[in-house]
């Protein structure tokens, strides 16, 4: 900048200014520079003064203060997009422990598979299909639960809705041969309750050799067969659950769902359409409602676990999603990290007890399906795609709604009452307005 004089600056008709007139200037000129900027400004600054227009005359008064300064004052960790990074941090599960955890699920399924095999009559053609969050890459913290299904391969079957949302189904068996399912029939409709009484005596058979292998007690409306295991000091709970895969078309209730079209393909949708689907024995206990002379407890409830296995996996709008020196997309982490929200704020608010863990997936997925580009979850905006999807999850929350994935009829949050879905819609706007403290924890 070239040296002021007290009538303000000089103009350089030349062009840009050379070397010589830079930086470098003389003491001299130093001094004099220093000397007017004390005795009253220059008719023209390089930028006006904090709080002056342009061409203001300068307040006699005392100098502002300062502006905070951006760093210094504000702690690095306040930042969101640090919290939620170190969060994730914190959340993958050690190699260690997953290879230990893994040896001593793959031991005892591999008994009770073993057994139904060889030992029993009714379950002896079953399936194994590995389902759940461990499975998916979705596990978070330790890997101290998992989940395995065993199939029963389904053929001629009549299968219609049980209920008006699409969700649970009556499965009665067609013209057939006397089989290995006979015994759970009652009008050829094949007995949920009966079915998975007779599957919870096998399992406790296959396992009743190991002194470190216990099974829970029954739950009302869990479908599953809970194994607490506890072998060197490793503590995990295995759900065994049974279902029946059957190999037809979806059912209707299906046909507006699983919108993937703009996200994965079209081809893609038609291919997993064609896939079987399962149904899983869902005891709803008493039975006191009925359809057509069949309890409730006999019903069964559809399940696309494993083609939401395949979608989570296979979850990039371009095929080179993830992949290896590929770019990364943050889907999986803003869903990891959605998880471990809820987790934490049931912590500490009991009447949070009804909400899971696939209330957050099936929102990821539908959140996928109006995100559907790669571009729009790049790891990068980590933050901003989470604050995104956390504002998709309070929408569902105070509408009360949250439809399938799969069957759009069906609300996810029909059993969750309307006081606990806005204290839940309540709790995570404050965490993303204030900079997530639960994750401070």
């Amino acid at each position: 900048m070239a040296a002021r004089g007290r009538g303000g600056p000089r103009k350089n008709a030349d062009g840009p200014k050379s070397p010589s007139r830079g930086r470098a200037k003389s003491p001299a000129v130093r001094g004099r520079r220093g000397h007017a900027r004390a005795r009253g400004p220059s008719p023209r600054t390089s930028e006006p003064d904090a709080g002056r227009a342009p061409g203001a005359a300068r307040s006699r008064g005392p100098a502002p203060s300062p502006p905070p300064p951006t760093t210094g004052t504000r702690s690095r960790d306040e930042d969101p997009g640090r919290i939620l990074q170190r969060t994730l941090d914190q959340l993958p599960i050690r190699k260690q422990q997953r290879s230990d955890s893994s040896k001593i699920i793959n031991d005892v399924v591999q008994k009770i598979q073993k057994h139904m095999e060889t030992k029993s009559a009714s379950f002896k053609d079953i399936q194994k299909l590995t389902t759940g969050s461990y499975y998916e890459n979705l596990k978070i913290r330790d890997p101290d639960e998992f989940d395995v299904m065993f199939s029963v391969p389904m053929t001629r079957v009549d299968v219609q809705p049980f209920g008006l949302d699409g969700a649970f189904y009556t499965v009665k068996m067609k013209r057939h041969p006397k089989g290995p399912l006979d015994a759970f029939l009652s009008d050829d409709i094949i007995c949920a309750s009966t079915m998975l009484k007779e599957f919870r005596d096998e399992v406790k058979k296959a396992i009743s050799a190991a002194a470190d292998v216990k099974v829970e007690p029954k739950k009302t409306g869990c479908p599953a067969v809970t194994l607490q295991l506890d072998r060197s000091g490793t503590k995990i709970s295995l759900d065994v659950v049974l279902s029946l895969e059957v190999r037809s078309c979806w059912p209707s209730f299906t046909t507006d769902g699983m919108q993937i079209g703009n996200w994965l393909g079209t081809k893609v949708r038609k291919e997993y359409r064609q896939q079987p689907f399962h149904l899983v024995a869902k005891y709803e206990g008493s039975g006191s409602k009925e359809q057509d002379g069949v309890p409730a407890k006999d019903a069964w409830r559809i399940s696309f676990s494993h083609v939401e296995k395949q979608i989570l996996t296979n979850h990039g709008n371009k095929k080179t999603c993830c992949e290896k020196n590929k770019k990364d997309c943050c889907r999986k982490q803003c869903l990891k990290l959605l998880k471990h929200l809820i987790e934490q704020l049931k912590a500490t608010n009991p009447d949070l007890s009804k909400f899971c863990s696939y209330h957050a997936k099936t929102t990821l997925l539908h959140a996928c399906t109006r995100r559907p580009t790669d571009g729009e979850w790049v790891y990068a905006d980590l933050s901003q795609c989470f604050q995104q999807l956390l504002k998709d999850f309070e929408h569902y929350l105070k509408e009360g709604v949250l439809p399938n994935f799969f069957i759009p009829k069906q609300n996810l949050l029909s059993s969750v009452s309307k006081k606990s879905c806005q204290a839940l819609a309540r709790l995570i706007e404050e965490q993303r307005n204030n900079g997530f403290p639960v994750f401070k924890n």
